[in-house]
Parts: structure tokens; C-alpha cells; sequence
């Protein structure tokens, strides 16, 4: 609301100087309306096409007599379908609740009991989920199906497609305020109960923003989207590209094939991955099949990637890699460590603060600490959550002294980069010593057999915690646990190397990549139960 007595009266825009998701696609279309927005396959979607179906979807939500305010749902993979309702949805003035497709029956009935979700969108594959659609059903949910496998008659459902024939081209008029509820995105519950992280429009389209400038994004840009759309990152990356003018080539989950199909046919020039889908790529037997060279930049985010990893991709793939970070509270980056700085600052840092947010460390008094002393990771800025849904303790605590609090114990340098130590809690205390579980990670990673690996404190009768190494190997790699020891103890100081190695053929993830440690201290609790050493 504006300040009457400062403006001398003068009240504030109103309407015309809102800031809306939806406003993002309608701008680009009228920029760039015979351009290529989506590829899918083969599939090519203009923007124009992708606008009007969003205002199709939103006329159809207006009529079905859904009110701005009101929760909607997704339970789908990538498809253009996907895309157009999720524009539709903003457009509406509805607030999104994507659901995680990897979840369960249980934790999916979780979230649309705690946001109260009465409608949603689902696909065809996952509706044929027998235990997904009885939770469905038993909730009594009003859901319209997504045509993504030719089966969506066998649903019993209303057909995205059908649906919006018919409808209004233009926009409906919905009032939108900046600070108005857009959705609301559950945390990856990597150590705990999913929390609902609530975002405004403001804060999604500032950070949509930061990234177009941060990355240097054009309108010849397309990039790479196996990551899924109901994840931050899928989500403000379609955005991103989108509202410059570029591409997104949609994909259902991660096939290195796939991508490398899609980067020479598309034209694409970003590719984004975890490290193991740079792995994959690297040692596909088909690599060289696939001419590569357009790529501009790869980024890599939500993992570290080891050094002889990420020296090779950059040899093979494309020289210039960035390493994006952030969490679903800060919608989603915070962080960038540029390509120039890769090698030369190799580890975990993450770079220096995005022009969106302001970063800094601060102790557990509220004190913010000068470079180079450790403290947790602090940011402030428009991209930071309006607070957990039906959750005040949990907001106060993480909004305390005025700042979002990461949970990660980090320093920022002379340089003013971020280095990561170590999630808070997962700072080992063994024998009266602080490990970082991060540090003993990177020495893992570094030995040639091993692709992915985790640490963890399990509780220990002598040590208070034992610093226990959970690791999976490379495919057709050979090492057994002792080599994998002996390796550590040459890279690392004695009270650093595991007490407890175990080679696992999978590790416990989420559907982003984000190891799931609580499941391994569940699973390993009772490991050292009665030892003495």
C-alpha cells in the first residue's frame, strides 16, 4: 500500500504496475510470438500457442468457479500440457501445490491434506497407479487427466486437450498483487517432514530476473529439461528462459540419449545436470555420435562434482560450467561460483551472492561475522519465502534476527565467495572433534571407483558419533571396502576416516538428487550399539 503523506497524495499504480508469473509468457508472446517456446520430441509449441492454451485453461478454472486464493494441485510429469496448465494457473490467480511424482501414495495424501488441495491436474501414467489413484480417489479429489501416454480415456477423467477447446483466447481479468500467494512448494524432506515453503508472485519473478542477467540469457538460448517442472529449479528455469525469448526442450526424467539428442536437434545451448548425469553422458558408448559443440555453458547444481569429473567435462563438453545453489526457501539460487573460478576455487564454493539476495554469515547470537569465520549461512532479499504453510514456529525460527537461515555452516572468503563446510546438522562430532561430513564426501568422491557417497554421525558408545561413509560405484568399477579405507587414509586426517564403510548398490535419493541421510542413520542407528571402539 502506498504512502499517502510521502507521495503527497498520490496513491500507487494499481493494475498497471503489477508484477505477476503469468505476465512473463503473455510479455514474450507478444515479443516473440512465431518463435519456438517448447520442444518435446519431435513436438514444436510457439508462444503464441502457449499463451492462448494458458488462457484457455484459465478461463476453464474461472468458470469451473475456482477463486484466486484457492489451492490446485499437479501431479504430473514434463509434457507441454504440463506447462500450459501450470500458466493457466498463475494466470487464474490459484496458488500451485506441485506434488513430487517420485512420492508415495502417503506422502502425497500428506501434502493435499495439509495444503488443502481440492482439484488437480494428473497424467495418464501416474493415474494408472493403483495405490496413487485409490489415495486419490479416497480423498474425493476433482481431477482433470494429462494425455501423456494415449491412455487418458482409460482414466474416467476429463482430457486436458477436450477441455480448454472452446474457451477464451484472452486473459481473464484477475486482480493480482505482488504479494499475493502464488504457490506453495514442499522441501525434499531430506531430514524431516516435509515443510511448505510459500512464495509470492514478487518473489518468483525477481528471481526469474536475477537469473536472466546472472546467466547472460538471449532469446537464442534453449536449455536442456529433464529436470522436473514440479521441483523449484525445473519451475524458475522454464521461467527464465522463457521470458527472454528462449527454449526449454521438455524431457520425462533424465536419459543421457535423450539429452544429447535433444542439445544437436534443438540447437540447445545450456545444459543443466546433477553430476551424474555428466557422468552418464561422458561414458555413454554412444558419446561421440553426438556433436555437442553449441553448448555456451553447463551448469551443475544440488551435488558437488568431483575434480577429475569436472575437468573432464569441461574438456569433452564445454568449458565454461557454473555451479548454481540455493534451496526451496530462497526461490530457488543464492549463490553462482562462475566459470572462470571453477578450477582456480575447486571444492565446495559456492560463489558470491546473486544480485537478487544479500548473503553474509552470522553466529548463533544474531551476529553477522566478518570473512573468513565460520557461522551459519544467512540471506535476506525479495526471492526469500512469505514462511512455511500452517507453520509459524518453524517461519520464526528460520526468519530469526531479521534473515533466512540456511542451516548450512559456511565462511565467505577474502574473494567474497561462499564455501560450504557442512549442513548443520550434519557436523559430526566424534571424540571431541568436528568432522564435516562434506570434507570426508570429497575424499570419496576423488577415489576412481566411486561415484556417489554419503556421510554421516551414527551414534557411538565411545566416540559420541562414529564417522560412517556410505558410498555406490561407478558401473563395472571393482573396490571393496577396505581399498576404499585405505584410500581415505591417505587423504585424510585419523580422526576424519570412517569407522564404518558400506558399499550400497543404490543410495537413498530424492527425485532432484539430494541424498536422503535420514534414511541412512535410520537404516545404520544400531551399527555400533554395545562397541567400544
Amino acid at each position: 500500500m502506498t504512502n499517502l503523506a510521502a507521495t503527497g497524495g498520490v496513491p500507487g499504480p494499481g493494475r498497471i504496475g503489477r508484477v505477476a508469473i503469468g505476465d512473463l509468457l503473455k510479455r514474450a508472446a507478444v515479443r516473440f510470438p512465431d518463435r519456438i517456446a517448447l520442444t518435446d520430441g519431435t513436438r514444436r509449441v510457439t508462444f503464441t500457442e502457449l499463451e492462448h492454451d494458458a488462457n484457455r485453461f484459465a478461463n476453464y478454472l474461472v468458470k469451473r468457479g475456482l477463486k484466486p486464493g484457492e489451492k490446485i494441485s499437479t501431479i504430473c510429469n514434463n509434457s507441454v500440457e504440463f506447462v500450459k496448465a501450470l500458466f493457466g494457473i498463475h494466470r487464474a490467480g490459484l496458488v500451485w501445490v506441485p506434488v513430487n511424482t517420485m512420492l508415495g501414495p502417503g506422502d502425497m495424501d500428506y501434502i493435499l491434506d495439509h495444503a488443502e488441495v481440492r482439484f488437480a491436474l494428473i497424467d495418464d501414467v501416474l493415474h494408472a497407479q493403483a495405490d496413487r489413484r485409490a489415495a486419490l480417489e479416497q480423498r474425493g479429489m476433482q481431477m482433470i487427466a494429462i494425455d501423456l501416454a494415449g491412455k487418458v480415456a482409460a482414466t474416467g477423467l476429463e482430457n486436458f486437450n477436450d477441455l480448454i477447446k472452446g474457451q477464451s483466447e484472452i486473459e481473464p481479468e484477475i486482480e493480482i498483487d505482488d504479494r499475493d500467494l502464488a504457490m506453495i512448494i514442499y522441501t525434499s524432506g531430506t531430514t524431516s517432514r516435509p515443510k511448505g515453503a510459500m512464495h509470492c508472485h514478487l518473489a518468483v519473478v525477481m528471481a526469474v530476473m536475477s537469473n536472466a542477467i546472472e546467466m547472460k540469457l538471449g532469446r537464442e538460448d534453449g536449455i536442456t529439461g529433464q529436470f522436473p517442472l514440479f521441483h523449484c529449479a525445473g519451475h524458475v528455469l522454464l521461467l527464465s528462459y522463457l521470458s527472454v525469448g528462449g527454449r526449454m526442450a521438455l524431457m520425462r526424467g533424465f536419459d543421457p540419449v535423450v539429452c544429447m539428442e535433444a542439445i544437436v536437434r534443438d540447437k540447445l545451448t545450456v545444459f543443466v545436470g546433477l553430476s551424474l548425469m555428466y557422468q552418464a553422458i561422458l561414458d555413454h558408448p554412444r558419446r561421440r555420435e553426438f556433436d555437442l559443440s553449441g553448448l555456451r555453458t553447463c551448469i551443475y547444481t544440488m551435488a558437488p562434482m568431483g575434480r577429475p569429473l569436472l575437468e573432464r567435462a569441461m574438456a569433452d563438453m564445454c568449458p565454461n560450467f557454473v555451479l548454481s545453489s540455493g534451496q526451496t526457501e530462497m526461490y530457488p539460487a543464492t549463490t553462482m561460483s562462475q566459470p572462470d573460478r571453477q578450477l582456480e576455487r575447486f571444492g565446495n564454493y559456492w560463489g558470491e551472492s546473486l544480485i537478487v539476495n544479500e548473503t553474509a554469515i552470522m553466529d548463533d547470537n544474531g551476529n553477522l561475522l566478518p570473512r573468513g569465520q565460520v557461522g551459519e549461512l544467512v540471506h535476506r532479499g525479495p526471492n526469500v519465502m512469505m514462511g512455511y504453510y500452517k507453520d509459524p514456529k518453524a517461519t520464526e525460527e528460520a526468519r530469526k534476527f531479521g534473515w533466512h537461515h540456511t542451516g548450512d555452516l559456511a565462511l565467505i572468503d577474502e574473494y567474497g565467495e561462499v564455501l560450504f563446510l557442512d549442513r548443520k546438522k550434519d557436523m559430526i562430532k566424534s571424540g571431541g572433534e568436528n568432522v564435516a561430513s562434506v570434507k570426508i564426501e570429497e575424499a570419496l568422491l576423488a577415489h576412481p571407483a566411486v561415484q556417489n557417497a554419503a556421510v554421516v554421525g551414527l551414534p557411538h558408545p565411545q566416540w559420541g558419533e562414529a564417522v560412517s561413509a556410505f558410498v555406490k560405484l561407478k558401473p563395472g568399477a571393482q573396490a571393496d571396502e577396505a581399498s576404499i579405507a585405505e584410500h581415505c587414509r591417505k587423504h585424510l586426517g585419523g580422526f576424519q576416516v570412517p569407522k564404518l564403510i558400506r558399499i550400497l548398490d543404490e543410495m537413498p535419493m530424492t527425485a532432484t538428487g539430494k541424498l536422503r541421510k535420514v534414511e541412512l542413520r535410520q537404516a545404520f542407528s544400531e551399527h555400533f550399539a554395545g562397541k567400544g571402539t
